[in-house]
């Protein structure tokens, strides 16, 4: 409720105050509609027509989809399995500290092992799958089939070289 200076409160009535108040409403003087400032788009915006004609992610989209769920899986199982070796790894005379550095150590070095991994195998696959959806300019199942197959196949080509590093 607003404060009205000139109408004294202590000698009117209940009835009185009542009459000479309003509530204070913070929008009263806003010439704009509120309603117009928060109206959105229902659907996507694209800078070039033949955008909205694609229906599939751009080949940037899926590298970063497909990498970070590569990674997020991997670190995450990495990190379970991690932690299943660093409670093996425990022995008997250590103190909980020595333990709990045994546990967060072999789940951090598990599990980033394996999320980068993964994270590559997603980044090889998203790479093909554009590249092939590039090459044809079709985008169907073969693509993915053929993405998958030569993911393996250059992953597996590369494993055995990793040793000598």
């Amino acid at each position: 409720m607003a404060y009205q200076p000139g109408v004294p409160n202590h000698s009117t009535t209940h009835d009185d105050n009542e009459s000479n108040r309003r509530l204070y409403n913070p929008y009263h003087d806003l010439q704009v509609l509120i309603q117009t400032i928060y109206k959105l788009p229902t659907s996507p915006e694209y800078l070039f027509p033949e955008e909205s004609r694609t229906q599939r992610r751009s080949w940037g989209e899926n590298l970063t989809y497909y990498t970070g769920i590569g990674y997020l899986a991997g670190a995450s199982v990495g990190a379970a399995k991690g932690l299943g070796s660093g409670v093996k790894s425990i022995e008997s005379t250590d103190t909980l500290k020595l333990k709990i550095n045994r546990v967060l150590n072999g789940s951090g070095q598990a599990g980033r092992q394996l999320g980068n991994r993964c994270g590559i195998i997603g980044l090889l696959y998203a790479g093909l799958e554009s590249g092939m959806v590039a090459a044809r300019d079709n985008d169907d199942v073969i693509n993915s089939v053929v993405a998958g197959l030569g993911t393996g196949a250059i992953y597996k080509a590369d494993y055995p070289c990793r040793h000598f590093l």
